[in-house]
């Protein structure tokens, strides 16, 4: 049987682990190249992605792991309800132009949802971590302490993505938030901001692969919050190439759906990255 304590404790170690790596590349200079679908990737990306994988053989040996760089290889192992989604460096293009706002993300799947979550911010040296059902944490340079979810009040703030921030974003939140603040930030930082009762609302309209969302979707259940597909309903993995179309997060009361504010897609299966 998994202790998952244990587990999260152990992939919180992983991240941080995997976060010194990716210091260390900066450290020494790195270049940028790029996928196929035109975003960028690092050698920092690929050196966390190491780390990780040889920690999560080690803490859960069995379990299989779909990593970000491992899947753009073509390398996707054969998996049941159980396994880790990984992204060894979300938020690339924030971190390729030198902001801090870029995490290391691993997330445990258990029959379609996140069970548990570790979020590592490496230039801030911030760790986020939850649960599902236990509770989630913040660990910086004072501490761990508890985090949850806050009560919204008459007007909601409003986190979203620097990079995708669109009309179909803004036309979303004026009508299921009305007027409310809006703070831009990359990566799956915005998970955690909402986790830690700093904003009340998340959406996203754009396509992610499950492999950005699942740790600090974790974080965020494990805090007290929901996350909705377009459909309403809760934002489930193990869809087809690891896609999500669309996504709206929140302190834990219901949304409007976003399912109407969504471009068409062809869903064709190609894999997008970034939160």
């Amino acid at each position: 049987m998994i202790d998952y304590g244990r587990l999260l404790d152990d992939i919180a170690v992983a991240a941080r682990e995997a976060g010194e790596a990716i210091l260390e590349v900066v450290r020494r200079g790195y270049d940028v190249e790029h996928k196929q679908d035109s975003s960028p990737v690092t050698e920092a990306d690929r050196a966390a992605e190491l780390v990780i994988l040889a920690a999560l053989a080690r803490a859960a040996p069995g379990v299989p792991v779909i990593a970000e760089e491992e899947v753009a290889a073509g390398r996707i192992p054969a998996h049941g309800d159980t396994y880790f989604l990984v992204d060894p460096l979300d938020g690339t293009k924030e971190f390729v132009r030198g902001g801090d706002d870029y995490t290391v993300n691993i997330g445990l799947i258990a029959e379609g949802v996140p069970h548990l979550g570790a979020v590592f911010a490496p230039a801030t040296q911030r760790l986020h971590g939850g649960l599902v059902g236990e509770g989630a944490w913040l660990e910086d340079h004072s501490g761990r302490i508890p985090i949850s979810v806050r009560q919204p009040g008459e007007q909601l703030v409003a986190v979203a993505s620097k990079s995708h921030f669109n009309q179909p974003t803004a036309d979303y939140l004026a009508q299921a938030a009305g007027e409310c603040g809006y703070v831009a930030i990359g990566s799956s930082l915005k998970f955690c901001i909402v986790a830690e009762g700093r904003a009340d609302i998340y959406p996203r309209l754009s396509p992610t692969s499950e492999w950005d969302t699942a740790a600090g979707h974790a974080v965020l259940l494990a805090a007290g919050g929901i996350v909705d597909g377009p459909d309403g309903n809760p934002l489930a993995y193990g869809k087809r190439a690891f896609l999500n179309r669309g996504f709206v997060a929140t302190g834990g009361w219901k949304p409007a759906a976003i399912g109407s504010f969504l471009e068409p897609f062809s869903g064709g299966g190609e894999i997008p990255v970034g939160v």
